[in-house]
């Protein structure tokens, strides 16, 4: 197994896990850093898929450098919005939007 398919096999990997971080996980700082595992797997494997016997791939390289930058400001976006969302319900979970059984979506009894 050469070297590049590591890498991207490594990537396809982090990017299941970060996939089930952010549909399985309830805090919402959880879900950002599950959200950066994927874009950080995506990378790796746009890197890994890019080497070439001749050299590497330029525009790939150029791609994840962008990509990175992009990921910076979407996560400081993400935490300030976070830290909104604390503000103003003084939670940093989602609410369920499945109601309990026997209740209805006032949370009553019935």
């Amino acid at each position: 197994m050469s070297t590049p398919l590591l890498y991207a096999l490594t990537g396809a990997v982090l990017w299941g896990i970060g996939l089930m971080g952010l549909i399985g996980l309830r805090h919402l700082l959880r879900k950002l850093l599950a959200l950066n595992l994927i874009g950080s797997a995506t990378f790796l494997i746009l890197v890994g898929l890019a080497q070439h016997h001749n050299g590497p791939d330029p525009v790939p390289q150029a791609l994840v450098l962008t990509g990175i930058v992009v990921s910076i400001a979407a996560t400081a976006l993400g935490v300030v919005l976070i830290r909104r969302y604390f503000h103003l319900t003084g939670r940093t979970e989602l609410e369920s939007e499945v109601p309990e059984a026997g209740r209805d979506e006032e949370g009553h009894s019935g």
